[in-house]
């Protein structure tokens, strides 16, 4: 599941992970520069680690607890006056194996579309082990009546044992009803793009295992100062092997962006290659562009006006890509592991910072997390990219903005 080296490799490893930002600083192309906004916290958390947010249209706030080992009593929360409840109620919220296709298990992500629907990315593993096939889905919720209103699952030949949903944006002028792409980040087997049509629920892989999807080979990022590797008790640390995790749909639809989380490396595919399901995947690979190096992520996101933004968790910041160069538009010690990010209509940029560097899995079995995690945003006036979405409503959101 993850392969580690002793002695050398690992000092070399982490003499690479020192020298690689220093060595893109000085390429003029990835260049950052400092264009810090001010930081706010909207929320924090006391008890379970959230992985992700996403805010609607009307200012509704939403975060995700994934079931890694803490005690999580609901996996989907809708953040009120600071407050997370559970969302959409208590009930579908617990954990129960036996109803595992149609209640909440191990969500990871949840996502607002462009028409102002909460679509809930559920793992199906706690633990990071697969419960049932019917476990992982994606769930549709309908915000004017906190009714769901779909349910999607994948085929054998989509959800690999070893898959882990992990991310996921939307295009809803695609096919009857939209499609989603979804990232498979798994650790321990093929990673890759999800397409899922929405109107008929039909799903298929795309860029199955292809390099661009992969974690990179011995890569050893440093954070808080430290070579950060998977380090078991009484066993040799092994580098991080997640792959395919941030993922961005750009202004146009045209590309979609994506990283694996062991890496400083960006890419693109095209969308119209990953939805013609009469294409060979050597054909797909063919539209994959290597968009160069960028600090290592965890989430990516891009607005309407066409900035990628990245988190960047060595460094405790969030970067923008535009006008070709990375500037750093966030940066904080307290911004310790920024993970998702979502844009909202009133021009900023909210996301999660939950110290998943700190969990016991990269420390010998000691926990180093110090509660409460928290919900961060910094204003950046940019606008959401709603492919799909009511037109006089984006009118408005610009306006807002």
């Amino acid at each position: 599941m993850w392969q580690g080296h002793w002695g050398c490799s690992i000092i070399i490893s982490s003499i690479i992970a020192l020298l690689l930002p220093m060595a893109d600083a000085a390429d003029s192309k990835n260049s950052p520069t400092r264009e810090v906004a001010q930081l706010e916290t909207v929320a924090t958390f006391d008890e379970s680690m959230p992985t992700g947010v996403t805010v609607a249209r009307s200012g509704r706030i939403f975060v995700n607890y994934p079931r890694w080992g803490d005690p999580v009593p609901f996996t989907v929360a809708e953040v009120k006056k600071g407050r997370a409840t559970a969302y959409p109620n208590s009930e579908i919220n617990k954990l129960d194996t036996n109803r595992s296709g149609e209640t909440f298990v191990s969500v990871q992500s949840v996502v607002v579309d462009p028409r102002d629907r909460l679509w809930v990315l559920d793992t199906g593993s706690p633990k990071f082990k697969l419960v049932r096939p019917e476990a992982a889905k994606l769930i549709g919720i309908d915000l004017s009546s906190n009714r769901i209103f779909k349910i999607i699952h994948f085929p054998s030949d989509v959800l690999l044992p070893s898959t882990y949903l992990n991310d996921v944006r939307f295009d809803l002028r695609k096919g009857q009803e939209g499609v989603a792409y979804i990232t498979d980040s798994s650790d321990k087997g093929a990673n890759g793009i999800i397409v899922v049509d929405l109107g008929s629920g039909k799903s298929w892989r795309r860029l199955n295992d292809h390099p661009s999807t992969k974690a990179e080979n011995n890569f050893v990022p440093t954070v808080e100062g430290k070579p950060l590797m998977r380090r078991k008790p009484a066993q040799p640390p092994e580098p991080i092997r997640i792959g395919a995790d941030g993922i961005a749909l750009s202004s146009d639809g045209a590309r979609l962006f994506y990283c694996p989380l062991a890496s400083r490396k960006l890419y693109s595919v095209s969308t119209a290659a990953l939805l013609d399901q009469s294409l060979s995947e050597d054909r797909v690979g063919e539209t994959v562009k290597d968009e160069g190096i960028k600090p290592a992520s965890d989430g990516l996101e891009m607005d309407a006006e066409g900035r990628l933004y990245a988190t960047d968790y060595e460094h405790n910041a969030i970067v923008r890509l535009g006008h070709a160069k990375f500037d750093t538009i966030a940066s904080d010690p307290e911004m310790l592991w920024p993970d998702t990010m979502s844009i909202a209509s009133n021009g900023y940029l909210y996301f999660i910072a939950n110290q998943l560097h700190r969990q016991p899995d990269f420390h010998e079995g000691k926990d180093l997390r110090v509660k409460p995690y928290k919900l961060f945003r910094v204003r950046i006036d940019g606008t959401p990219v709603r492919l799909g979405g009511d037109e006089k409503q984006l009118v408005r959101e610009k306006e807002i903005k």
